[in-house]
């Protein structure tokens, strides 16, 4: 099933995002921005745990999380252990979305409108992994070039 595929995508990369934000030798480097690099590894590890629960936790899992994008991106200096904490809870909810989702459901469309119009199961399924791996790979390049 396709569903078990996706959850094993999810859980892997959030697993690695998370050996990624331990791997940091310094906690303020995660903070860092230099140059050409808008956005330190903090600010996406706040933001794909946002963006996951914002999508599958309130749309496939039904829980109440309130997103707050603009502090996605604004928070600053959070505590590795709160950034971890978070991709925990953030595998569970995501585990649990999938999980929620029958053979119908993925032939039909996603329950929240993203991008002004309404988008298939699986196409935004597969979107939110590649979201994921996109800034994963960001974040992984972002602790090579300033965690030194």
């Amino acid at each position: 099933m396709v569903t078990a595929a996706l959850k094993a995508l999810f859980t892997r990369d959030l697993q690695k995002l998370k050996q990624e934000i331990i791997a940091y030798k310094n906690e303020e480097t995660m903070w860092m921005i230099e140059e050409s690099i808008s956005n330190s590894a903090g600010n996406l590890c706040l933001h794909l745990i946002g963006n996951l629960n914002a999508y599958i936790g309130v749309g496939l899992a039904k829980t109440d999380y309130i997103r707050n994008r603009e502090l996605e991106f604004s928070a600053k200096n959070v505590p590795r252990a709160t950034l971890i904490k978070g991709i925990a809870e953030t595998i569970t909810v995501v585990e649990n979305g999938l999980d929620s989702l029958t053979e119908e459901q993925l032939k039909g469309n996603f329950p929240i409108v993203i991008w002004e119009k309404e988008s298939g199961m699986l196409f935004t399924l597969i979107h939110l992994t590649t979201h994921l791996n996109y800034h994963l790979g960001q974040i992984n390049y972002h602790r090579r070039l300033l965690d030194k």
